[in-house]
Parts: structure tokens; C-alpha cells; sequence
């Protein structure tokens, strides 16, 4: 497969500390560890967990730790064994604090927009990957950090987590597709709110307000929201894929147009699953009373 062929020639590397029983390390990272890649196996086979791994830094966004990203991703669009994506911290108790502004401090200002312009297409690469993807917040998730989750189909947290769209206390702006994929979630008056003051709230609020789908208590691993990630991606895996990502197609498509031009995307999607070999052993499973097996034809 094209992403095993990408990581094939890298260093070993596993997200073990979170005590995932059956994780195959086979993969890792690029750009000095910055992002890990984990494969699971067994049942759980078609699950990827991508880590951010700069705990020093609070996974903040260096070049490097972007480029790498944006390797995998690219990798991840290619690869058909790959049905969830599950993007965290290899380390508990953080998510990403944004950019790295002592890295920021040191650019040119000519370096600043192009970096900024390369985040933003890589949120853009991992909103537009046809798998479905889960971010877990098991801690801080503030400025770009926020802006990479809410690129995601599907948000946990645990409930002390604190989030934010924080620029303007920089006297600058979300550049990574917070101004747009925020209002969409909460409405533009709450997101305006929440940019305008920089308001740092909590995983819980943000349940609340729907920034992200479940907030859950913290646990003394501090990964509680990576197990909710797990708990979300179990459930997606028994489904067709097919039908899981035409589901994704429709919805993402049909947000940004009119009822009747979504309801036309809609059959259109659905004219794409008609064909299909796992549409038939749905319903030879049914008939059988037995569970079907998904291929992905």
C-alpha cells in the first residue's frame, strides 16, 4: 500500500503509553519524530492513529512538524486499508497549543504567509480525506490546534480540556480555516464572540455549544478522550466504507449549498453506491442473519 511504502524506510515508533492493546508498530514518524503513525491490528484493522508528537513544545506547529503532516495525509488519501482516522497527542494531557511562536518569532516576515497558506491547505487535505476523521482532545487545543480539530468530521475531549481561537490577542486572525469552519458550527455571532474575545472555554462548554460531539471526564491517563475517539471509530469500522464515505460526500457537499441542490447530491451519491459488491452482501448478510463483510468494492 502507497502509505506503507512512505513510512517503510522510517525509525519504529508506537503511541504504547496510551495502553492500546493490539497497535502494530510499524510506522512513525517524519521530520524528527514530530508525527507518529500507528496501524491497528486485529479487529480493530482499518483504524489510524496519528500522533503529534512535540511535548516539549505542546505539539505546536513547527515546519516541520507541518511538512511531515502533510506527508501522511497525502499518503492517507491513497491508502483503501485505511477506514478511520484518529488524530492526538502521543503524549496525555495535551493536544497542540497552536503555532510555535518562538519558531514564528524568528521567521522573516516574507516566511509568514506561505506557512500560514501550507497550514491551511493541510486542514484543508484532512477535511477532504473521503475517511471519516476523529480529533481527541485530551488537552489544551488553542489557536491552529483548534483550527486542525475542527478540520475533522468528529471532535472528543475530555471535559477539562481548554480550547480557543486566541489570535486576536496576537492582533491576528485565525489563518488556518477557524473564521469559516467555527461559524459553521456554533453560528457566526458565537463563533464572532468567541474570536473577538479570545475567550478560552473548557471541553465541557464546548459540548455544549457543539464545538466538539462528547466531552467525557478526564482519567488518571489523561487519554479519556482518545478512548472516546476509539470507542466512535469501533462503531464506523462493521459499516460499508463505501457507504460511510459517500455518507460524508453528501453532508460535506450538500452544507454549502441549497436543500434541493443538496437532496440532488444526495442521489447522486447514492447512485454510486447501487453498484457496489458490499451493497449485495449487506443484504445477503441480512437474508443469511449474519454479519456482512465489508470490502470496499
Amino acid at each position: 500500500m502507497i502509505l506503507t511504502a512512505v513510512i517503510r524506510s522510517l525509525s519504529r515508533g508506537s503511541l504504547s503509553s496510551r495502553g492500546i492493546v493490539g497497535i502494530r508498530q510499524f510506522c512513525t514518524s517524519l521530520e524528527e519524530d514530530e508525527i507518529k503513525v500507528d496501524r491497528l491490528t486485529g479487529q480493530d484493522s482499518g483504524i489510524m492513529v496519528l500522533g503529534l508528537n512535540r511535548p516539549k513544545a505542546k505539539n505546536s506547529w513547527s515546519k516541520k512538524l507541518v511538512n511531515s503532516c502533510a506527508e501522511i495525509i497525502d499518503a492517507v488519501r491513497f491508502d483503501k486499508d485505511v477506514r478511520v482516522l484518529i488524530i492526538c497527542s502521543t503524549t496525555p494531557g495535551i493536544f497542540c497549543a497552536g503555532a510555535d511562536l518562538k519558531e514564528r518569532a524568528k521567521m522573516d516576515p516574507s516566511e509568514v504567509a506561505p506557512f500560514v497558506s501550507k497550514a491551511r491547505k493541510l486542514l484543508g487535505d484532512i477535511e477532504a480525506l473521503s475517511v471519516p476523521t476523529i480529533a481527541a482532545l485530551d488537552g489544551p487545543a488553542l489557536g491552529g490546534g483548534l483550527e486542525m480539530a475542527l478540520a475533522c468530521d468528529i471532535r472528543t475531549a475530555s471535559t477539562d480540556a481548554k480550547m480557543g481561537l486566541v489570535e486576536t490577542k496576537l492582533a491576528i486572525i485565525p489563518g488556518a480555516g477557524g473564521t469559516q469552519r467555527l461559524p459553521r458550527l456554533v453560528g457566526p455571532s458565537k463563533a464572532k464572540e468567541l474570536m473577538f474575545t479570545a475567550k478560552i472555554f473548557t471541553g465541557e462548554e464546548a459540548e455544549k455549544i457543539g464545538v466538539v460531539n462528547h466531552a467525557v471526564p478526564q482519567n488518571t491517563d489523561g487519554n479519556a478522550a482518545f478512548h472516546k475517539a476509539m470507542e466512535i471509530a469501533k462503531a464506523i469500522l462493521p459499516n460499508g466504507p463505501i457507504g460511510v464515505k459517500m455518507s460524508k460526500v453528501a453532508v460535506n457537499k450538500g452544507m454549502d449549498v441549497d436543500l434541493g441542490s443538496g437532496l440532488a447530491i444526495e442521489e447522486a451519491c447514492y447512485a454510486q453506491v447501487i453498484p457496489t459488491k458490499d451493497r449485495i452482501e449487506g443484504l445477503t448478510a441480512f437474508r443469511e442473519k449474519r454479519k456482512p463483510q465489508y470490502k470496499g468494492e
